[in-house]
């Protein structure tokens, strides 16, 4: 897969289109999925296709960067920021379209938000994460695709709020032996 990505990476590096841009790109399709989510409710797949341009401009972006060496800290941090409010603007519309309980929905938000945090935690402290957990940002988002294109989305939330819960804790420990053997 790493070889495809970079080969379609290195095709739109050749655009002149700076990874900023396919970043941004990927934030406006995940606000857009929200939208659909929340003026939608009974076409969820609509918002799940969205999700899914979304995620492949999100890989595209860093595929670019590698490509036209303009790898940076402040490209990372901007793509790191968006995929959070991408986040949020997803749930939103998904509490607004009413597809499962809004305790639930924030829940299953905080805990992905925390997955991200103790990733970010973790680094600024020297303990890598990278593969620590069962519930990464591209699983959880597969999950919320997979459920809301065949109408379920209530499960697909349920079972991200398990798996960022389970994976949160992974993390949390993770650190926390890590920083105890300093």
């Amino acid at each position: 897969m790493e070889p495809v990505v970079n080969s379609i990476g290195r095709t739109l590096g050749a655009t002149g289109l700076s990874p900023t841009f396919w970043t941004f790109l990927g934030f406006i399709f995940s606000v857009l999925s929200g939208l659909l989510f929340a003026l939608r409710p009974s076409q969820p797949y609509l918002a799940a296709l969205s999700l899914v341009v979304s995620g492949a401009f999100d890989v595209l972006d860093g595929a670019v960067a590698r490509a036209t060496h303009r790898v940076s800290k402040s490209g990372s941090f901007n793509d790191s920021t968006l995929d959070r409010l991408a986040e949020v603007a997803v749930y939103a519309g998904i509490i607004y379209g009413r597809y499962a309980p809004p305790i639930l929905v924030l829940l299953a938000l905080s805990s992905s938000l925390l997955v991200s945090y103790t990733r970010a935690k973790g680094d600024s402290l020297g303990v890598s994460l990278s593969g620590v957990g069962v519930g990464e940002r591209a699983e959880r988002l597969l999950l919320l695709i997979v459920f809301s294109i065949v109408g379920f989305v209530w499960i697909g939330i349920a079972i991200v709020l398990v798996i960022a819960s389970i994976t949160f804790v992974q993390r949390y420990y993770a650190i926390m032996k890590k920083l105890r053997s300093l």
